[in-house]
């Protein structure tokens, strides 16, 4: 989208919010139309480069201090099933304090918000709790290894290739039957693949791309 495209839909949605007596104030329309803008050129950035496990984690720039906290509040989020970042952003539209990750909107914005991904978060959390996963959601875009349906070796003839794709079903095997949890992707052909133990003896043969 260009910046005529993205101005256009904004106008569009604030017509319905008047329609619905709702009106958004002009902070609340700016907040909006910032985010919009750096959601479209976050996409653009990331089309262009593939490989997000080579990128800069914004994570990173964070004091640890404030990245321990952030990390619990997106853990306690992930628990109930909430969006971190929507409720963030639910929390800057309405003005209202974010608790114990309100440095996030008054020492960083939505600039750095909106470049921290999934992949980025997975780098902490999994290296901190390997045992409880940043867990999958449909829709999410992640890479799967060929070592899932053939021998692979890291050093050898039958080298481990990824290959980018999307989870459409999520279901956890009957309790204490030791199945575990298991997922199934769509390949960008259409085709698709069942995952088995997702998070337990799998896990080595995914990874997150955004």
């Amino acid at each position: 989208m260009n910046p005529a495209e993205i101005e256009a839909v904004l106008q569009l949605a604030f017509i319905q919010c008047e329609a619905v007596l709702c009106p958004l104030t002009d902070s609340q329309k700016q907040i909006l139309r910032q985010v919009l803008i750096e959601a479209v050129r976050g996409q653009s950035l990331q089309s262009s480069a593939i490989g997000n496990q080579t990128m800069a984690n914004p994570l990173d720039e964070l004091t640890p201090d404030e990245r321990s906290r952030f990390l619990q509040f997106v853990t306690e989020q992930e628990r109930t099933g909430y969006s971190w970042k929507i409720q963030l952003l639910n929390d800057w539209l309405h003005n209202r304090e974010s608790s114990s990750v309100q440095f996030i909107r008054d020492r960083y914005g939505f600039q750095w918000l909106n470049r921290v991904k999934r992949v980025h978060l997975a780098q902490y959390l999994d290296a901190q709790n390997p045992t409880e996963w940043l867990k999958l959601k449909i829709g999410d875009r992640i890479e799967v290894s060929n070592g899932l349906w053939e021998w692979v070796q890291d050093n050898g003839p039958c080298s481990r290739e990824w290959f980018p794709c999307t989870v459409v079903q999520i279901s956890q095997g009957i309790e204490g039957d030791g199945s575990g949890w298991n997922c199934v992707v769509r390949f960008d052909n259409g085709m698709e693949y069942e995952i088995q133990g997702i998070y337990e003896w799998n896990r080595y043969n995914w990874r997150w791309i955004n």
